[in-house]
């Protein structure tokens, strides 16, 4: 399976200690230059705790300037842009993005798009966590992740909980 990731995702899970989540739900996980960027710099103002150099499961590709251009008018920061780029240039089977407006585009593009809260389902159906409920109070109080009450009693519908 092919995935890639935007910034968001990864550090929120960083933040509460759990990104080693993605390596046991996907095996890997394929950044853009940006978003490896944003991740060192980060971890260099001390807003999630280290992970990038004992994450061998990370693989950072380039993104050609060119492929972006079409990506132009939907006015993204660079790591959303370059993560639906490099998405598309690996025919990825997952992207996560949390992003509204970037999450927009990549289905657009006919990207299959899912979010940390999402991601958090596919983790618990697997037996990886024993709930969702907790992470996300974890993820509000530590990461200042923001989730309204009606979008978080569903996704724990969705979760059985």
């Amino acid at each position: 399976m092919i995935v890639v990731s935007n910034t968001s995702p990864m550090t929120n899970l960083a933040a509460i200690g759990q990104v080693a989540l993605l390596r046991q739900l996907y095996g890997g996980v394929y950044v853009p230059e940006a978003v490896y960027r944003e991740l060192r710099a980060g971890e260099s103002r001390g807003d999630h705790p280290p992970f990038l150099e004992a994450a061998d499961w990370i693989q950072v590709r380039a993104v050609p300037l060119e492929t972006l251009q079409s990506l132009a008018p939907y006015r993204l920061d660079r790591g959303e842009a370059e993560a639906i780029a490099l998405a598309e240039r690996l025919q990825a089977d997952l992207l996560l993005m949390d992003e509204r407006i970037g999450r927009r585009c990549a289905r657009e593009r006919n990207l299959r798009v899912v979010g940390l809260l999402g991601t958090l389902i596919v983790a618990k159906q697997r037996g990886l966590i024993a709930a969702v409920r907790p992470l996300v109070e974890q993820l509000r109080q530590q990461a200042g992740f923001y989730v309204s009450d009606t979008l978080l009693a569903e996704v724990l519908q969705r979760a059985g909980e």
